[in-house]
This record gives structure tokens, C-alpha cells and sequence, in this order.
């Protein structure tokens, strides 16, 4: 089986380090889906409005090899997990699955929100999702429910950024896209997101942005 690229995602995740670990109906981050020529026919997103939620499959672009133990970061990244029970990007096949919030369609591409993927991502393929179906609130979520809920505060200097600019990174910063192992305070971190450069650090569970540069 040859799997066609029907579309890019281009979004401000320019660097891996900072993409939200899953997809979620919250983000305040757009992505848009740009088809390339072949599929950027108007007939074949017609009804597609109808839905607000939608399937994207698409691939691990960066990654090239497999493991069939990996290290969680969400678990300190020094417990090993069966890769099938995880949502790890080192997989046999590099195929990414998400759930995402469809705000509109305009000028032929799809503008959605929630996806948690690198700008430049191929996409495989987009369906409806179905909530008659596609959700079980009932559902387990194995060693996962250990972290959900895990966030962080965020605390500001006086930055020359947007309000979209500040939304967007409070979102990515919460979650803490530190690796699980790392736990220095005084460590300063370096995150790359829609042309800005932006310098944290973290204490305890509160993340002090230092600066914000544009590149």
C-alpha cells in the first residue's frame, strides 16, 4: 500500500520542542490544511462544514526508526511502556492520528484548531469524527490518567509579544514541554514557535518566561 500526501499542516510549531503532546479541543493554536494540487478540489470538502470535529491521519515527518519499549516523558522518561500502549512518534509505521476542532473553511483549505503537529506535517487522509461512535466516555486511560490533568502556571515579564502571541504560548507552556528527566530550576530553556525565540525556565509548577525574541 502507497500512502498519498493529500495536504501540509502549516502552523507556528516550527520546532518539535513545544508541540502539545496530544490533540485537544481547547488550544487556542490554528492549523491550517493546505491540499496540495491534486486533491484541492472544491467537491471534496463539500458537506465537510456539517462536522465541527474532524480526523486527521498523517505522518511522523522526522522520524525514522522503531522501538517496541519507549520512555513516556508525562512518567519521568525513565520508565519504559510498550510502544502500543503509548502515543510515542517511534512507531513501525510513523502514522499519527488526531482529533481536531474544525473552525471553518476558507478559500479551499481548512482552518482547525487542536491538532498537535509540526508545521510542514504530511497529511494522509481527514474524516468526520462522529460522537455517536467515535466517543466513550466510559473509556480507560491506562497510566495516562496519572498526568491529565498535570499543568502549569505561568508567570510574565513585561514582553513586547501579541495577545495571540501570549495565548498561544501560555497554552504550550502549561503543559510543560520539558523532557520528564529534566528537573533544574536553574536551567533556562530555549523554545522556537511562529517566529519567536522564547527563553524559560522552571521552578516547582511554575514556568517564569524570560524573554521572547523574534527571530
Amino acid at each position: 500500500m502507497t500512502l498519498k500526501v493529500i495536504a501540509y499542516a502549516r502552523n507556528g510549531h516550527t520546532d518539535k520542542f513545544g508541540i502539545p503532546r496530544q490533540s485537544r479541543e481547547e488550544s487556542p493554536i490554528l492549523t491550517r490544511i493546505v491540499f496540495e494540487p491534486d486533491y484541492a478540489i472544491p467537491e471534496a470538502l463539500r458537506g465537510i462544514e456539517g462536522y465541527s470535529h474532524l480526523w486527521l491521519l498523517w505522518g511522523f515527518s522526522e522520524v525514522d526508526s522503531w522501538s517496541p519499549t519507549v520512555r513516556p516523558p508525562r512518567l519521568g522518561g525513565n520508565k519504559r511502556m510498550g510502544v502500543f500502549a503509548t502515543r510515542s512518534p517511534f512507531r513501525p509505521n510513523p502514522i499519527g492520528l488526531s482529533s481536531v476542532k474544525l473552525i471553518r473553511v476558507e478559500n479551499g483549505e481548512l482552518i482547525v484548531s487542536g491538532a498537535d503537529v509540526l508545521d510542514g506535517t504530511p497529511i494522509y487522509d481527514i474524516k468526520p469524527y462522529l460522537s455517536f461512535s467515535d466517543s466513550h466516555p466510559e473509556a480507560k486511560n491506562g497510566f495516562a490518567e496519572e498526568t491529565k490533568d498535570y499543568e502549569l502556571e505561568i508567570v510574565w515579564t513585561n514582553l513586547p509579544i501579541t495577545d495571540q502571541e501570549k495565548a498561544d504560548l501560555e497554552y504550550i507552556l502549561r503543559q510543560d514541554p520539558r523532557p520528564g528527566y529534566q528537573d533544574n530550576p536553574e536551567r533556562v530553556y530555549k523554545m522556537d514557535y511562529a517566529g519567536l525565540r522564547v527563553s524559560f525556565r522552571v521552578e516547582g509548577l511554575k514556568v517564569f518566561v524570560l524573554n521572547c525574541e523574534r527571530l
